[in-house]
């Protein structure tokens, strides 16, 4: 089961009950749903360094320099995916 919350600033996924296959897929409709300027925060089961390798390489609008990740338990790793403003996004 997927827990989805948002709020003004953007969407929070707890993914870690998702089974590893289905993860990248809904985190990336998720972030494609968010309006520019929003972030999307995950909460994964392990450190999601090659999503973020994966979001640096294909999504334009992920803005790689305001990443940011935080283990908050053996099981517990929250990482936030901002999504930039359209004028701000590299071409």
């Amino acid at each position: 089961m997927t827990t989805e919350t948002r709020s003004n600033d953007g969407t929070e996924l707890d993914v870690r009950d998702v089974p590893p296959a289905e993860r990248h897929g809904r985190i990336h409709d998720a972030f494609a749903a968010l309006d520019p300027g929003e972030a999307l925060t995950i909460v994964n089961d392990h450190d999601p360094k090659p999503l973020f390798y994966e979001f640096q390489a294909e999504v334009d609008a992920f803005d790689a320099d305001a990443y940011r990740m935080e283990r908050r338990g053996v099981n517990e790793f929250v990482a936030t995916l901002p999504k930039r403003d359209p004028g701000e996004v590299e071409g």
